[in-house]
């Protein structure tokens, strides 16, 4: 997501090591039955209700309070922890909702025009090494963000990007085929060379998927629906930066609406949008 976030992070590690990178044709995935589940947020619970504040917590604002206003891209929402914006629906799913913001609503660039949440388990649970994956169900409409992603646990001491990132699904809101997958680091950030696009069939991007990502001391994969598109291997990352993935992530959930990625929107027509998680899953590697 190339977000730089502005809080430390004192976790409970849920695992601990490794990633690397390059062509999915050189990377074969580990066989079946390889992974044990040690945690999870299921997201059940009645229509309204917040979601399990032990698990997860909020970013609020626009980035400014973080001196990193526009969370690095200039995105155009301002997070918030209000039921508007995110709660469960009470079907086993967290809505995360993108509106249209109120009047009196402040943002780096003026009024703000957009209201949406952000929320992650930084100071509440790590993974590493081993698998994370979540299903999920996109909102869709052109100037939209949506990602689930991963941030080295060592911000804001290590800054972005020797912190580490691992994205596992991101989507330009005006490609309705279309997600992404990359992975930053010094030397591989930003415009990175290590991301990969999937392509799904008509449509199919409005429908729940599952996205995830595999990685070790040696190899990242990114898989969806238990389908691997994407595999990059360390010696390859180490030909452009330091390998700084052996390490423990946070996960994150966002809705962005604006900025760099997908640019601003061109109508708001398309809110309220609501991008909705049916679940996330952390698994550690079986014991041999």
């Amino acid at each position: 997501m190339t977000r730089i976030l502005g809080t430390s992070c004192v976790l409970a590690v849920v695992a601990s090591l490794a990633c690397a990178s390059n062509t999915i044709s050189s990377v074969s995935p580990p066989p079946p039955n390889t992974w044990v589940q040690v945690w999870s947020d299921e997201f059940d619970g009645p229509a309204g209700a917040r979601f399990d504040e032990t698990k997860w917590g909020y970013d609020i604002g626009d980035g400014c309070q973080d001196g990193n206003c526009g969370w690095g891209n200039k995105e155009k929402e301002y997070y918030t922890n209000s039921p508007n914006n995110i709660s469960l629906n009470g079907q086993g799913q967290l809505m995360i909702v993108a509106r249209t913001a109120p009047a009196d609503l402040h943002c780096y660039y003026g009024p703000c025009l957009y209201t949406s949440a952000k929320i992650t388990t930084r100071g509440k649970v790590l993974a590493a090494p081993g698998r994370v994956e979540a299903r999920i169900k996109l909102a869709q409409g052109q100037g939209l963000w949506p990602a689930f992603w991963m941030l080295g646990y060592g911000t804001p001491g290590t800054p972005w990007p020797a912190c580490g990132e691992l994205d596992i699904m991101e989507n330009k809101g005006s490609q309705s085929t279309t997600t992404s997958s990359a992975l930053h680091g010094p030397g591989y950030s930003g415009n990175t060379p290590f991301a990969h696009a999937q392509i799904f069939s008509s449509g199919a991007i409005s429908d729940f998927h599952t996205y995830a990502v595999e990685w070790d001391s040696v190899h990242v994969r990114f898989f969806v629906d238990d389908t691997a598109h994407y595999g990059i291997t360390r010696s390859a990352v180490e030909k452009y930066g330091k390998w700084v993935l052996d390490q423990p992530f946070y996960v994150i959930l966002n809705l962005a609406v604006g900025g760099h990625f997908d640019g601003d929107p061109q109508s708001d027509a398309i809110f309220p949008a609501t991008m909705l998680v049916d679940y996330v899953r952390i698994y550690s590697a079986k014991p041999k």
